[in-house]
């Protein structure tokens, strides 16, 4: 399937006996990149990372990770496989150390040596972890607390991570720093899958765009001509144009 590494193909997913919340939406994410899905509320951004994690099993379609069919994978097969998922809000366990949370993301390894390696790697790609390593996760700020997701979520060397609403309840500053560190996550070999509600703070810091409205992809591409297009205003944005001659 070319060059792409993850693909979500023409998949339509739901809750329950629901009616569907992705209508045959493709995405694809070639390796170390960052792909931003946005768009309105309700248009099925969370619900594709929980199909290309296996929380959700689609209905159709299919998931694809270097052109390996992992559609019907469940989540610790998809974690083996090489997919990470960082989960919407904060999900540190307070009272534990920054060390003990990140080690978590350990837990399916058994080579120490190799642990080691990579908590030396993630101490490297976050300071913030290295410095606060034996504090508890609970006295950290809200986008230390993130950056403590993201390096508990690359332990296991995963190929993709799916980040969902990574700047959520983020004041101004820590949001820059959120996106600084998913520029350092793609700068490190690790391709991003990113749901963001900022949309013009995630397109800045990605490769790609996808602009999703009702299940589906409505426009994608470079994420700099997104920003240049007027599409997205009127899609997303809500700056829907006037024509003089209908006035």
């Amino acid at each position: 399937m070319g060059s792409d590494l993850l693909e979500l193909v023409d998949v339509e997913a739901g809750y329950g006996r629901a009616a569907l919340v992705l209508r045959g939406l493709t995405v694809r994410v070639p390796p170390a990149s960052v792909v931003c899905l946005v768009g309105p509320n309700g248009a099925g951004k969370s619900t594709a990372l929980k199909v290309a994690s296996g929380m959700l099993p689609p209905r159709a379609g299919r998931v694809l990770l270097d052109g390996q069919d992992i559609t019907h994978h469940r989540p610790q097969r998809m974690l083996t496989a090489g997919l990470s998922h960082v989960l919407q809000g904060h999900s540190v366990f307070k009272e534990m150390t920054v060390g003990e949370n990140v080690l978590l993301g350990a837990y399916t390894m058994r080579d120490k040596a190799a642990i080691a390696e990579r908590v030396a790697f993630v101490k490297d790609l976050f300071p913030v972890v290295a410095q606060r390593w034996t504090a508890l996760a609970g006295a950290l700020s809200g986008g230390q607390q993130k950056q403590v997701e993201f390096a508990r979520s690359l332990m296991v060397s995963p190929r993709v991570v799916l980040l969902d609403e990574p700047s959520m309840g983020l004041d101004p500053k820590a949001t820059s720093t959120v996106f600084e560190q998913v520029v350092r996550m793609r700068e490190a070999g690790t391709a991003v899958l990113m749901v963001e509600q900022n949309a013009r703070r995630a397109l800045e810091t990605a490769d790609f765009g996808c602009v999703l409205d009702l299940g589906r992809v409505h426009i994608s591409g470079p994420a700099a001509d997104l920003l240049a297009d007027r599409r997205l205003g009127e899609l997303y944005l809500g700056n829907r144009r006037t024509d003089p001659s209908s006035a």
